[in-house]
């Protein structure tokens, strides 16, 4: 009866001996839910004053306590870009997670410190789309990808805008659209039919800071918490 007792027992030795030893679980990481690209206007039509505009909004976007609860309950990927002419989009702020609300003031933090002195040319609405849908390719995978162009003109180089909208709406993307009307009023119209596209795309607009950050602001929690089927079936234009 002892020998099965001491027998038992080191049994319960030998398994207590490899929980112990064995190496704790990694915890498995929050997977993304939503790969968001955010393409800047650094043409011509820009000045170095509408880019930073576009800049200090997004940044100020960026700290509103609602943008960052919805960013992170969505579990974001983001990344930062200017285009202007054709093939002329640039990554100023690779993919980053944003699974708390505190990494969304981190990456506005980042928009500050980004390097002024963008020089654009012409404004390829159309390649900007385009390449913009590649950067999801290279650390953007996620159900739900999104492109959001902002701009105050209207495509005047390169591929047209409905073409490319047309082409990666087709691999399940979305295009929605930031238009600043300081130029032109109907801007908004002309992304409407050609530039947004995709399940629930809609397009805002905007006339100064304020409006463009409210804009903005509305936008991207719009995108992080509604379903496609719950989002409007036709563009919003709302200034």
């Amino acid at each position: 009866m002892l020998r099965a007792v001491v027998a038992v027992l080191f049994v319960l030795l030998a398994l207590c001996g490899e929980v112990l030893a064995a190496p704790p679980e990694k915890t498995a990481e929050k997977k993304a839910g939503v790969a968001l690209v955010l393409a800047l206007d650094g043409s011509a039509s820009i000045t170095t004053g509408d880019l930073e505009f576009q800049l200090q909004g997004h940044a100020a976007a960026f700290r509103d306590p609602a943008v960052a609860d919805a960013l992170a309950s969505a579990g974001t990927r983001v990344t930062l870009a200017a285009y202007s002419g054709p093939n002329s989009l640039r990554v100023l702020i690779p993919w980053t997670a944003l699974d708390k609300p505190e990494d969304a003031g981190r990456f506005a933090d980042r928009i500050d410190a980004l390097p002024r002195g963008f020089q654009g040319d012409s404004t390829a609405i159309g390649s900007a789309i385009i390449e913009a849908a590649k950067l999801f390719d290279h650390g953007g995978k996620a159900p739900r990808q999104v492109i959001d162009l902002v701009s105050n003109g209207f495509s005047n180089s390169g591929i047209d805008p409905a073409d490319a909208r047309d082409r990666v709406t087709k691999r399940g993307i979305i295009v929605n659209g930031l238009a600043i009307l300081d130029e032109f009023p109907w801007l908004e119209e002309y992304f409407d039919e050609s530039v947004i596209g995709g399940p629930g795309s809609f397009v805002k607009s905007a006339m100064d800071r304020d409006s463009f950050v409210a804009a903005l602001r509305q936008k991207l929690i719009l995108e992080m918490v509604a379903l496609p089927d719950q989002m409007p079936s036709l563009s919003v234009a709302t200034r």
